[in-house]
């Protein structure tokens, strides 16, 4: 490697090492990493800002911001207190019943929308419900993150790196169902099992305050009847665009900031209003880590380390593909996995066609690379999200508070994933 590209794995290490231990706010330690990736030419504005494969992603940025503009209008109406007393009642006030239903409910929505707009419409459940059972709300949130990722696998649209494999790859969204989804839904239930070890001190059942939910009418929450129905207009919208990707070939991000414009534009509120609730730090701190990540590309650094991966399996099925799956896994736990996938991706159609086009090496590193963002704070974007919202709602969830969950939850679903890619496709 150039003395560039060694500065720059310097520089993004002690960023990251700042942002794990939290000796400086993680928007500063993300801002300063990328700053110093231009200050030492490992990067430039063309492909910090501009380039689709090095630079910061614009699409994922704004569907962020179309889907947080949406999000606070919605939380307007009183639908979100409206759905926690009904999660409430339905799990009869009991945290782990209503845990396991938040899951579900998570999952499933991922895997039909993309788990970061998932956990934006939850988390403000989750706030309120919790609020009512006084029960510490750091679990339910890591739990709900940990469950977008798990579930947005299971579909082509469910997690963004699904979408780079398939374009690369090939793949239909029935590809997705047919050999993603199974693994997926054992998955989900092995993860609400673990779920109950994991936090198993944050269950403390409180009979009065149950008895107080299950006195409640849900419906007498809803502030605002004509502002709700607009907004679920709206929603349905986005949602039906989103799935309708394939067909439609509007961008997600495209799809959110034209609903969120139409949602404003054709209800009361005021701007002022719709854009209070837009996580300004976590927008920030996406672009320093795309800036970040980019230059490591830019630099060689990451293809360096692909390519001697692949070159250590010499060229053998079964062990190109373990080593794809656990590869991925690790390096998506400290990148982001949607650079690493668009990194990835050309190597691996490369390995597939050497292969007479070996299918198994994209499951191998779409699994790898989904179940990997778990493993630490900043491994996928519906992590940083969440960590975003907690912060702003003073209840601040700590990288390492959720990496310790994290860590766990990613060695027991990619040790899980390893037989199903051998029976199913190496035997």
């Amino acid at each position: 490697m150039t003395v560039t590209a060694w500065v720059a794995v310097a520089a993004f290490l002690t960023a990251y090492t700042l942002i794990a231990t939290e000796k400086v706010h993680r928007v500063t330690a993300a801002l300063g990493g990328a700053g110093i990736m231009l200050l030492i030419h490992a990067t430039d504005a063309g492909a910090a800002f501009f380039d689709e494969d090095t630079g910061i992603d614009w699409n994922v940025i704004f569907l962020l911001l179309g889907m947080m503009i949406i999000v606070g209008v919605l939380k307007q109406t009183g639908v979100f207190e409206y759905l926690a007393i009904w999660a409430a009642k339905r799990a009869k006030g009991r945290p782990f019943r209503l845990m396991a239903l938040l899951i579900l409910i998570t999952a499933s929505a991922s895997a039909l929308l993309d788990n970061v707009t998932t956990v934006l419409l939850i988390a403000p459940v989750t706030f309120l419900v919790c609020e009512r059972l006084s029960l510490h709300v750091a679990p339910f949130l890591i739990a709900e993150a940990m469950a977008s990722n798990i579930g947005g696998a299971a579909t082509l649209i469910g997690d963004p790196p699904n979408i780079i494999i398939a374009s690369r790859a090939g793949l239909t969204f029935n590809d997705f169902l047919v050999h993603m989804a199974p693994l997926i839904i054992v998955l989900v239930v092995v993860f609400v099992g673990l779920c109950r070890w994991l936090f198993r001190k944050s269950f403390s059942y409180d009979p009065d305050l149950a008895a107080e939910i299950m006195m409640l009418n849900e419906r007498e929450a809803i502030a605002d009847r004509r502002l709700l129905w607009q907004s679920l207009a709206v929603l349905t919208l986005v949602m039906a665009a989103f799935v309708l990707h394939p067909v439609l070939h509007y961008e997600p991000s495209v799809v959110a900031l034209l609903g969120a414009g139409v949602l404003v534009a054709a209800t009361k509120v005021t701007t002022e209003q719709a854009i209070r609730e837009v996580e300004w730090p976590t927008l920030v701190f996406f672009a320093g880590l795309f800036v970040m990540v980019g230059a490591l590309v830019e630099t060689g650094v990451i293809r360096q380390i692909s390519e001697a991966a692949a070159q250590a399996t010499q060229g053998q099925l079964a062990l190109t593909t373990m080593l794809l799956l656990w590869a991925s896994a690790g390096l998506s736990a400290v990148i982001d996995n949607i650079p690493y996938v668009a990194t990835m991706s050309p190597i691996v159609a490369d390995l597939a066609q050497a292969n007479d086009g070996a299918q198994v090496f994209w499951w191998a590193l779409a699994i790898g690379a989904d179940l990997g963002g778990n493993a630490t704070a900043v491994g996928a974007a519906a992590n940083v999200v969440i960590l975003g919202i907690a912060a702003r709602n003073g209840t601040p969830i700590t990288f390492w508070q959720f990496t310790k969950y994290g860590i766990v939850v990613t060695l027991v679903t990619v040790a899980l994933a390893t037989p199903y890619l051998w029976l199913r496709y190496l035997t």
